[in-house]
């Protein structure tokens, strides 16, 4: 009898079959646009709130509901903006973290590994060691059989190289998504006009 309740007990707690990194690629693949609600903690304690644009490859932008901030990529340049102090900084989308779940044929194979496999939750930790500047990125994905490839992206969790950590989470997920009036460009606040 405790064989047979071992053995119902490990059916139930491990999914049907293992997921690897190449079904973590193939979901993102298939994530050609998506919009959702987004909570973000940082490693001060602060919770900022808003919604997210993602549309694959290489665009998104993370619309703050109070903070006077905007997070937004263009396909080729990621720029953050501080309204408050009227400060811009820009990098190559490819040279941020953010590429694993921008890029136009993600491979994660040469830098992440599978540090979680439920049956209701797969994370993936991300670290390339070309770029150790980038720290890690745990991307978590939920089972949802409506989700590309069966997963939905549900949130990350970035940790830079001097130990910050900031940990955004998804709500309200939508796949092709209408980005109608949604911009990837933003107002410089430096000077006029929409870049």
């Amino acid at each position: 009898m405790k064989t047979i309740a071992l053995i119902i007990s490990a059916l139930v707690a491990s999914p049907a079959a293992a997921t690897n990194l190449a079904d973590i690629s193939a979901s993102l693949k298939g994530t050609t646009s998506l919009s959702a609600d987004f909570t973000q903690a940082g490693a001060d304690g602060r919770v900022l709130a808003g919604k997210l644009w993602l549309a694959r490859p290489g665009k998104v932008r993370f619309q703050y509901d109070t903070a006077k901030m905007l997070l937004v990529a263009d396909g080729r340049t990621l720029s953050f903006i501080d309204y408050e102090v009227k400060q811009v900084s820009q990098w190559p989308v490819r040279r941020t973290p953010l590429q694993i779940l921008l890029a136009a044929e993600p491979d994660l194979a040469p830098i992440a590994r599978i540090t979680t496999d439920t049956a209701d939750l797969v994370e993936v930790a991300a670290h390339d060691p070309k770029r150790p500047e980038f720290g890690t990125l745990s991307i978590r994905f939920t089972r949802a059989p409506g989700a590309p490839g069966g997963l939905a992206l549900a949130g990350w969790t970035a940790l830079d190289a001097q130990g910050g950590r900031s940990d955004v989470r998804l709500a309200n997920v939508r796949y092709n998504a209408s980005f109608a009036g949604v911009s990837f460009g933003f107002v410089d606040p430096r000077r006029d006009g929409v870049r």
